[in-house]
Formats: C-alpha cells, structure tokens, sequence
C-alpha cells in the first residue's frame, strides 16, 4: 500500500504539493565572495518546509559539476552560474517569472 500525503490526502505518487509549492516560490540568486575570492552562488527564497532543498542542491551540483550546500534555508554552489541558472530551476519546475538575478 502507498503512503498518503497528510497535505493533500492523495496518494505519494500523485501529490502535486511540491509542483504547486515551486510554482509560488519568488527565488533570488546571486553571488558573493569568499575566502581567497572565491566565487559562490547563493539561491535564497525556497521555502525549505515545502521543497527538498537537499534535493534540489543535489541535482543543481549534477548539473553545473561543481560542489555546493544547503545553509540556512538557501543553497550554495561553487562557482559563477548565474547565465544558466535560470534555465535550469524552470527546467526543475519553477516558475521563470518567479526567479530574479542580481549581480
């Protein structure tokens, strides 16, 4: 028997919690320096209670071949991505005129 979703009561396999969830995120990314100038870029804005940020820093690490975390509800990549950024987190299903880039 499949597990439910205490959320939406259907079944773990036809949740759309998580789809609807990344539809009404408002994401920012951006990058900073750090020790001995190097380059990380910051994703902030994802509600950690409704997405798995782990997840999502796994598949966006896969992606861009480079290291990175989660801290404090945001994820962290090694690395200048900001050109393909964008294309990438509406490919994982969030919604293009949610995201902003600052430089």
């Amino acid at each position: 028997m499949s597990d439910i979703c205490s959320t939406c009561g259907l079944p773990k396999d036809l949740c759309v919690c998580e789809t609807i969830a990344k539809e009404s995120q408002k994401i920012t990314a951006r990058t900073i320096k750090k020790k001995f100038g190097k380059t990380y870029t910051i994703i902030e804005g994802i509600n950690e209670h409704e997405i798995d940020l782990k997840d999502l820093a796994k598949k966006l690490k896969t992606k861009f071949a480079c290291g990175g975390t989660t801290k404090d509800g945001y994820v962290e990549l090694q690395g200048n991505h900001l050109k393909l950024i964008r294309e990438e987190l509406t490919s994982l299903g969030f919604a293009p005129e949610t995201i902003e880039i600052k430089k």
